[in-house]
Formats: C-alpha cells, sequence, structure tokens
C-alpha cells in the first residue's frame, strides 16, 4: 500500500488548483492525483471555441510543475473506506490518505441506444475524435442547443463545416434565455449558415454505410424528417460522478453535498467543482455549478482547507460563452422561472437581462456587455429592493 498525505480523485481543472491550493499551506506534503483519462489536467472551455479558432493545444494544459504531484493517468477509483482511510482503484491497487478531495466532475450525458461513432462531447479524447473528422467530413448533426451544443455549432461552421442543429427548447440557450433572445438567436445561427431544428425531438439515430441517418419529430406538431449526416455530436449536459461517494455513505443530493468549507459529511473528506452541490453565501441557496471558473475557484479553496486552512466558500461564481460574434456573461440564479426583465441599448445586440424574484435581483446577463460582473455582483448581494422602472439603464 502506498501513503499519502493528500489523495485528489480527478484530474481536472477542479484538481490542478487543488494541488496549488495545498501547496500555498504546506509545500512539502505528499499528493497523489489520479484520472482515468491519459491525460493531464487541461481546461475545457477551449474544446469547443479556442481550439477550434487556432489556439494551440499545449496551452490547455494546467502545469503541475513543480508541485511534486504523483500524477496517476488512466485509472480509475473502485471504492473509498473511509474507516481505514484508503482508496483501491479498478487495477486493484491500495492508497491511504490523510485527506481526500474528491473533484470527479460529470459524465455526458447519453442518449439510450444511440450507434457506436456518436461523439458525446465532454474530453479532449472527445475533441481529437471530432477534430479527426473534421479532417474529412462535411455534414454534421448537432444535438443540444445549450453550451456545448451552440458553441460547437459555431465553431464547425466557422470551420467551413454543414451544420444542423437539433434541440427541444424554443430557442437556442433556452434553459436560460428568455425565450425571444433564443428565437433571435436561432435567427442569427440560420443567417450564419446552420440548419436549426429547434422544437425538435431525436427518435432515433442509425449507422448505414459511413452516414448516420437522424429521424426527429416536432414537438407542437405531426411533422417528422429524417437527414443523412457525416457525424454526429451530442451535447446534453452532463451527470455528476455520485457514485463512488455514494457508496462509502456520502451525502448525495445533485451531487455531493458540502458545507461551507467544502467538507462532507464525512471526516477528513472534501468535494469541489461539477460534481458539488454548495452554498452559494450571495443567494443563500444550494446549487451546482458546471463552469470553469467555479471549478477552478472551489478547487483552490478546497485544497487550501484540506492543508489547515479553515475558511468559507464565500466566491460568486459567474460563466460566459461565445456564440459566433455575440458573446455575454452571466452570474447569480438565470432561472427562468424568476420574473425576468430586459433592458436593451440596442435590441439582441447589447443589453441587459434581469431575473427578479420579487423585486430583489437574483440573476444578470451582460449580452455583448463587459466589465459589468463586478457592479452586477455587488448589486445582487446588496439584497436591495428594486421597481422594475429602477432598471433601465442600471448597467449603461
Amino acid at each position: 500500500m502506498k501513503n499519502f498525505q493528500y489523495i485528489i480523485i480527478g484530474a481536472g481543472m477542479t484538481g490542478a488548483a487543488a494541488a496549488k491550493g495545498i501547496r500555498e499551506n504546506d509545500p512539502d506534503g505528499s499528493i497523489a492525483m489520479f484520472s482515468k483519462e491519459e491525460f493531464p489536467p487541461y481546461a475545457r472551455p477551449p474544446l469547443s471555441k479556442g481550439l477550434w479558432a487556432g489556439m494551440e493545444e499545449e496551452k490547455i494544459f494546467r502545469p503541475l510543475d513543480g508541485l511534486g504531484v504523483n500524477l496517476i493517468l488512466g485509472t480509475s477509483v473502485e471504492k473509498i473506506a473511509p474507516d481505514k482511510k484508503t482508496i483501491i482503484t479498478t487495477k486493484g491497487d491500495t492508497y491511504s490518505y490523510q485527506k481526500l478531495l474528491l473533484a470527479t466532475g460529470g459524465d455526458a450525458r447519453h442518449l439510450p441506444g444511440a450507434p457506436e461513432g456518436v461523439i458525446f462531447f465532454r474530453t479532449l479524447a472527445d475533441y481529437h475524435k471530432l477534430k479527426a473528422e473534421t479532417d474529412k467530413k462535411e455534414s454534421f448533426c448537432i444535438i443540444g442547443g445549450g453550451f456545448i451544443g451552440s458553441e460547437l455549432a459555431a465553431s464547425l461552421t466557422n470551420n467551413h463545416k454543414k451544420v444542423t442543429m437539433i434541440f427541444p427548447e424554443k430557442g437556442i440557450s433556452g434553459a436560460f434565455f428568455p425565450d425571444n433572445l433564443g428565437e433571435f438567436v436561432v435567427n442569427y445561427y440560420q443567417e450564419k449558415g446552420v440548419q436549426v431544428l429547434n422544437e425538435h425531438l431525436v427518435d432515433s439515430i442509425q449507422k448505414e454505410g459511413d452516414k448516420f441517418i437522424v429521424k426527429y419529430h416536432g414537438i407542437d406538431n405531426d411533422q417528422s424528417g429524417e437527414a443523412a449526416f457525416d457525424a454526429v455530436i451530442a451535447g446534453l449536459g452532463i451527470t455528476p460522478n455520485t457514485s463512488l461517494a455514494q457508496a462509502c455513505g456520502i451525502t448525495v443530493d445533485n451531487g455531493i453535498i458540502v458545507d461551507e468549507y467544502l467538507q462532507t459529511n464525512l471526516p477528513d473528506i472534501y468535494a469541489a467543482g461539477d460534481v458539488a452541490n454548495f452554498i452559494n453565501v450571495h443567494l443563500n441557496k444550494r446549487m451546482r455549478v458546471e463552469h470553469a471558473n467555479n471549478a477552478v475557484q472551489m478547487g483552490q479553496l478546497a485544497g487550501q482547507n484540506m492543508s489547515g486552512k479553515q475558511q468559507q466558500y464565500d466566491h460568486f461564481p459567474f460563466f460566459y460563452s461565445d456564440l459566433f460574434d455575440l458573446g455575454y456573461e452571466a452570474t447569480g440564479d438565470t432561472n427562468k422561472n424568476l420574473e425576468i426583465f430586459e433592458d436593451w441599448i440596442e435590441p439582441f445586440k447589447k443589453g441587459t437581462i434581469f431575473f427578479l424574484d420579487e423585486g430583489h435581483i437574483r440573476g444578470l446577463i451582460f449580452w455583448n456587455l463587459w466589465d459589468k460582473l463586478e457592479q452586477g455582483q455587488s448589486i445582487i448581494n446588496s439584497g436591495k429592493k428594486f421597481q422594475l422602472t429602477d432598471l433601465p439603464g442600471m448597467f449603461q
């Protein structure tokens, strides 16, 4: 059995940040980091954006140089034994820890019955597969209209590929965009050359020779159709990897439940990143955030707390996306069930979208409007109650 002071399960952005956080307090404690992937830690956002715009792949990696990390790649952890403070890998090796971090992230959601060759886009290996397809193929079907779907559709189209999107919402990013903005983005994508089948569901995908036959139907009508594509990519979100935690008695509910110090209900076991269900002190609610900014900040604090600090996680996460020449930054609770108010400087080209609960601003989308995040988060934190007439011009 090999002994380590710190073990990190997961070698993504969260795990890399945690190793740095540990070293801020403990320059010598031994660290082991396990990854089921074959790559060292890397940033995920470039997989659907920057790498398609000429970014060099080597720039996405998060260096661990000088941190003294024993990085164990291509290895999954099969079991945690909290009473013994050990983990067992699928290769049968046992390792002991004093402090353990679960940075297990999530896996891409799959479509039942999908044939081999459909790319459920999530990892660097998936990027490599898709990049190889674009080198020799022309027509691509993207299932899903959220972050991954919308970003890949733009990236592939910019690389002169023929792209069709299929998704059930009225508009692109319809899970949180107001319907009129989502529908505007649909039209914008169509003008860029993307065929968009919004308010459609995929019935089946079949492989016939070198082609994928995708059958689909409209949600609110009897219209159905099918089309042949060279490749199919699905961007359907992720399912948090909680099975390892749940099996050893860690509390799980839409992710791994952590307290304000990122500790689980079991001693000396922490969780951070996409998998962690944490307390957002600014919104006074529990949430799980699947974005890079949160992954890095939470990972760093988890590492600091594992190595002796006792600090509350009070970071206010934000997220962003690029959609051809459009872009946005957002923060807070962007739940469409909240009251939505739109303040456009130029309709659908530049403005602010407010998400309100009984007059309290809970979330904000800054649409092609930059350097407003800090101001917006400060206003959310103020807890001030607003009338709708107070909102126009607030961020102009």
